[in-house]
């Protein structure tokens, strides 16, 4: 461990704040690891310290990215980033990995697929497990996403898993919800989700390059006329399908142009403020039922029983619905 690292692993709440702030890696690689831990003397510093930095956040554009494992997800975000730091932005990626139900364990391997940004001065990439987290992102993937803003990043891209759990939690947590497709069409419009679509504030047809950009173009006609007959989640915006190759760098310009189009009009129309004011409550609400769960799970008669009521409901020996009841009497609830 570097002298930083090993000061920063000692320092207070404020301190380690002021330190984060002032731009030291160490400092924010610290305060994320910090929320991150369940331990209950580390839950109570990390809110602390969120507070401290609260002033700070909130002028990041936040974007979250999903599609299907293969999409390109890692490369486009790799050569989008790269775009983007080249401008002047600071980026950091929060790359969700899949893992394991049975370990926990995590591949966590992104900042080998994002070989450009890795090495960019201007940008973080933070993989984090997602652990079996609905939506396929990490259970302190907000405060990892405040403390990049506090640190002084101006753009948060947030990479989910994108195997088919319920994506969305990335949509309450970020300002804009890029979902990329294959080319191909028809087939693959048949497989895709309505509730996906429903939250896209755009979808990219990623790979439209050399022989798949025919496809590609079907593939954009035939996601139109989906979008078409859905409720857009604002009046201000409508979705926009866009042909993009993240590996020949190709449409990640004019991409992006357009993510800062609708925080323009969102901004103007006030559904910004109001979507972000939501987002804040509805986090609220998360963490404490986060803790709630967490309380039952340690409550020392529930700890003692309920083994044995999962096995009589699972024998079917005791209906659920009582199970539940005969827990909540040892709570008192």
């Amino acid at each position: 461990m570097t002298a930083p690292a090993v000061a920063a692993a000692n320092l207070s709440p404020d301190a380690l704040a002021e330190r984060l702030v002032a731009g030291e890696r160490a400092a924010l690689a610290r305060a994320i690891t910090l929320v991150e831990s369940r331990k209950p003397a580390h839950q109570g510093l990390a809110a602390t310290l969120m507070q401290a930095l609260l002033p700070r956040t909130g002028k990041a554009i936040r974007v979250g990215i999903t599609g299907v494992p293969g999409v390109g997800k890692s490369t486009l975000i790799d050569t989008l980033g790269t775009n983007l730091t080249a401008e002047g932005h600071r980026i950091a990626v929060l790359a969700v990995d899949p893992s394991s139900s049975r370990t926990g364990g995590s591949i966590l391997a992104d900042k080998t697929r994002m070989g450009q940004l890795a090495q960019d001065r201007n940008a973080f990439i933070r993989p984090s497990p997602a652990a079996g987290t609905l939506g396929g992102v990490g259970t302190r993937t907000r405060e990892t996403m405040l403390l990049c803003e506090a640190a002084g990043f101006d753009v948060i891209l947030v990479e989910t898993v994108g195997i088919g759990q319920s994506e969305t939690a990335v949509a309450e947590m970020t300002d804009f919800f890029l979902v990329l497709m294959l080319p191909g069409g028809g087939d693959e419009l048949q497989g895709i989700k309505k509730g996906v679509l429903e939250l896209a504030d755009m979808i990219a047809i990623n790979k439209a390059e050399g022989e798949g950009r025919r496809r590609a173009e079907a593939a954009k006609a035939e996601y139109l006329a989906a979008l078409h007959i859905l409720q857009p989640t604002s009046s201000a915006w409508s979705p926009p399908v866009v042909l993009v190759s993240g590996l020949a760098n190709e449409g990640l310009d004019a991409m992006w142009r357009q993510i800062e189009e609708h925080r323009r009009r969102m901004l103007a129309s006030g559904d910004f403020e109001a979507k972000r004011r939501a987002q804040q409550v509805k986090w609220m609400w998360t963490m404490l039922e986060d803790r709630l769960r967490a309380r039952l799970r340690a409550h020392a008669n529930v700890k003692r029983q309920v083994a044995a009521l999962e096995a009589r409901v699972a024998n079917g020996e005791l209906a659920p619905t009582l199970a539940v009841e005969e827990i909540a009497h040892m709570l008192g609830v």
